[in-house]
Order: C-alpha cells, then structure tokens, then sequence
C-alpha cells in the first residue's frame, strides 16, 4: 500500500462526510494502493456513527473509534502508528487542505525527504480567503515568534498547519517516541524529526480558511504552556539523546 491518510476528529459529524468523498473520489483515481482512516477522539456528537456507515460506500475506509477523548495529538498518533501505507499523511477533518495537495509531495519523497509539512506561510502558499488580521497576528505571527524563541526550528515558518506527510519508517520511529496529546504535537513532531535525523521540507499549499475554526485565545494559553513544558523535557533529556545524522 502506498498512502495511508488519516484524518483526527472531534465533533465532526456535519464535515466529515464531504471531506471523505472528495478524498475518496480524489484517491480512486490515483494509479496506487491507499486508504483513509478516520480516528474518532471520543465524539460526542455522531461522528462515529456517520462515518460507520460510510465504510460501505467509501472504499479502503476504516473507523478507528476512541470512547474518550485523547487530543488531537493523540488521535493522530494512534493513527499514523495503526497506518499500513508506505506514506503516511493526517490531515484536518475540515478539509481546509485538499487531499490533491498530496501531488506536491511525490516529487519531494523522491529527492529523499522524509517528513513533508504543509505550510501557510511560505512563497506559492494560498489562502483562500485570507485570514483576518487579528487572528493572523495572535494565531500566527505571535505564536510563531513565541515558539521560535522557546522550542527553536528557526527555519520551519508554519508548524500548525494540518497537513502534514511522512515515510513510514518516519512515521513509526517520530510517533513512537511522541508524548504530547495536544495542539502543540505538531511542534513536538518536528523537534523529534530533527533530532532523530530525518530530512524535512516545507511546502506550500492551498488552504481554505475556515470561518468555523475553533481555535479560541485559550488554545494560544496552552499552546503556550505546552512549549514550555516540551522545553523543559527537552533539557531533562526526556526525549533521549540526539541520533547522529
């Protein structure tokens, strides 16, 4: 199997069914092996529900369902871990960043990079439409800086967004390793990648701003916090030592 593709969700009943036709429509197209995984994060809407009864309509779709609630963080873990595929992508429930976007990073596994990151904030992205002012300040361009001083990864430009691709053996040794179940798993996942000596490339994409996004100034607090947190790990050496390149 080439691609797996997992998508985290919470309270997505109303999302997930569009989003999982327009990836299965775009995939069985494709000349290659996949499938799609949605990993429930103990729902309290119907989420799990709709998608179980997709499974009969949709090719390659597998349920995996949590009664409780882990984090997105954690979802994604136990998703890349239960994946098959020689690839592995996660990419948010709303579909802000198309399944088509995955083109982009053919081309970039074959030149020998192992983690691919979708990026809102490098040269060829779009955002369609563009984000308010007030959240790209607070959401993006603070927490930027905020985690740059913190954590580091000075020329990575966007850890958050949604999208991100990786080889199986990437995938298998980062998420083995990862701890944090919440927003700021994609900052960990990153730092783990460098450490562990696996090559990563931004790119840009297409995203679709989502006026429904549930990002809310506590999130930025926790956000923050967790840095703060994964720092100190860091420096404890909770994470092991660093893998010679």
């Amino acid at each position: 199997m080439k691609l797996s593709v997992v998508f985290p969700a919470y309270n997505e009943e109303r999302r997930i069914s569009k989003t999982l036709r327009l990836t299965s429509e775009y995939l069985k197209g494709q000349p290659y092996d996949y499938e799609i995984l949605v990993v429930n994060d103990g729902s309290k809407d119907g989420t799990a529900e709709v998608v179980r009864q997709m499974e009969s309509e949709i090719p390659h779709l597998r349920l995996v369902d949590n009664e409780k609630n882990k984090g997105k963080g954690g979802v994604v873990k136990q998703g890349m871990l239960e994946a098959k595929g020689e690839y592995r992508l996660f990419s948010d429930s709303d579909n802000s960043t198309s399944i088509d976007q995955v083109e982009k990073m053919w081309p970039l596994f074959e030149q020998g990079f192992e983690m691919i990151i979708g990026s809102r904030d490098v040269k060829g992205a779009v955002l369609d439409p563009p984000q308010p002012w007030v959240r790209k300040v607070i959401f993006g361009d603070s927490f930027k800086l905020i985690r740059k001083i913190i954590i580091g990864l000075w020329s990575i430009e966007d850890t958050q967004c949604g999208f991100k691709g990786f080889t199986a053996k990437a995938a298998e040794d980062i998420f083995s390793k990862a701890k944090i179940e919440g927003f700021i798993f994609d900052v960990e996942c990153l730092v783990l990648a460098k450490r562990l000596g696996y090559k990563i490339k931004e790119m840009p994409v297409r995203w679709v701003n989502d006026l429904e996004s549930r990002v809310k100034f506590k999130h930025i607090i926790r956000m923050f916090t967790g840095m703060i947190k994964l720092r100190k790990d860091l420096i404890l050496g909770q994470y092991g030592n660093k893998r010679k390149a």
